[in-house]
């Protein structure tokens, strides 16, 4: 069975993990998911894992940026802003010692993750906010959460090769908390934004977990799965202020879930306005 479920409503790129990113008309997407996505991120010299701004909250601050469009295997120069306004180039010989300054932390740029994989750190005490890890993870009641995650193997990416949120979800989620806390999209980072509508009845992706969601041409998304929220979410960003609601909602009402965690088949561009089927 095929349908219309919704269409493309906004597409980002993350040039640097963790930092501010793109809005783009068209995302070129393969099977390592959105082209140039989370390509750079920052090493901890204190623990050599990956940084995050699930600890780092200051990376919220940086904005980093293509100069060109990115191809697979030819990745232009990133130009990432500070907080004070310098700009840096994301291979610049001096650019990990101007984050490091303005983070007041030690940090290396890198662009080449380990083929065995990486570690991202965190702090266990503040990773979901003010909900008892025990309440997100049920399995780990009783016994101490490490103080770091697996990353995708052999790249930055956090928990999958691509990530996309719904607008009848968030609209759902707004609802939760009579309008008092703003479910934007930009807090979840995703790559795509689906408009599902005006219906705000529930969770929309948990629908098409088993399913295949086409869109564009020949393009798959496959494996979906619910996405586990943690701090990230609360963070605040741009124009958007801290909320914890924004978690403590998503923990109650959904398992900490909200939007999904996929995989791609197949090589080729996605654009505004394209049309989504689910395939189920």
């Amino acid at each position: 069975m095929r349908r219309k479920v919704g269409t493309v409503k906004a597409l980002w790129r993350f040039p640097v993990k963790s930092m501010l990113g793109e809005q783009l008309d068209e995302l070129h997407i393969n099977s390592r998911g959105a082209v140039g996505d989370r390509a750079w991120a920052l090493r901890d010299l204190e623990n050599r894992r990956i940084a995050s701004a699930k600890k780092f909250v200051g990376l919220l601050k940086f904005h980093a940026k293509y100069e060109g469009t990115p191809e697979t295997g030819n990745l232009p120069p990133v130009k990432i802003t500070l907080p004070d306004g310098h700009q840096v180039h994301a291979d610049d010989a001096d650019a990990s010692d101007a984050i490091s300054e303005a983070l007041h932390h030690r940090f290396k740029l890198e662009h080449s993750p380990h083929p065995t994989g990486e570690r991202a750190g965190i702090d266990p005490e503040t990773i979901f906010a003010d909900n008892p890890v025990a309440t997100v993870i049920p399995a780990l009641a009783g016994r101490a959460m490490p103080d770091y995650f697996g990353l995708h193997k052999d790249t930055f990416l956090d928990s999958a090769t691509f990530h996309l949120i719904a607008t009848g979800t968030l609209a759902h989620m707004r609802d939760l908390t009579e309008g008092n806390s703003d479910f934007d999209y930009r807090r979840f980072r995703a790559n795509m934004l689906i408009d599902t509508g005006t219906d705000t009845d529930g969770w929309v992706e948990d629908e098409w977990v088993g399913g295949v969601l086409e869109i564009g041409a020949g393009v798959k998304v496959t494996s979906i799965q619910p996405a586990l929220r943690c701090v990230m979410t609360t963070h605040a960003q741009q124009d958007l202020p801290r909320d914890l609601a924004i978690l403590r909602t998503t923990v109650r009402r959904h398992q900490a879930n909200l939007g999904a965690f996929t995989s791609i088949e197949g090589d080729g561009p996605v654009h505004l306005g394209d049309e989504v089927f689910l395939v189920k």
